[in-house]
């Protein structure tokens, strides 16, 4: 649960990072800003994983560049089901999937461990300790 509260805190601020950089998208309420970002995040766990296998050859023939079309269709397929929240254009879903992607992947350096997961702390708790012997370099007299 922790784990899906601190995504969603991170998406909510890329969400509104995008809204102030990007023309064209803007929310009325905050109560819209956390639907948005709530509904992103479902819609990039559920829906996007289905739209990047359908696109595999799109994606392996642009080199990847297709994965940002299909980020920022998540996004233009946002304000379709939260009112209050606005995006005008999909150039404008585009670009903002751009700043949403770049602000997420930023903070979630913040509480990512060793192990690619996510966590609050930022450190390790549990240090594991590593025995072994130590080679000595035969000393030369010559």
């Amino acid at each position: 649960m922790r784990h899906f509260v601190i995504r969603w805190l991170v998406t909510t601020v890329g969400v509104m990072a995008a809204a102030a950089f990007i023309p064209g998208i803007r929310y009325d309420t905050t109560a819209a800003l956390i639907g948005a970002a709530l509904l992103l995040g479902i819609l990039n766990a559920f829906v996007r994983p289905v739209l990047l296998i359908l696109g595999a050859p799109l994606i392996l023939l642009t080199l990847g560049i297709f994965i940002l079309i299909v980020n920022g269709l998540m996004l233009y397929w946002v304000p379709s089901i939260v009112s209050g929240f606005h995006v005008d254009s999909y150039r404008s879903a585009f670009w903002g999937a751009i700043v949403v992607g770049i602000i997420s992947w930023m903070l979630s350096a913040f509480f990512r461990g060793s192990d690619g997961r996510v966590h609050v702390l930022t450190h390790h708790t549990q240090l594991k300790r590593v025995e072994g012997r130590v080679i000595e370099p035969e000393s030369r007299n010559e």
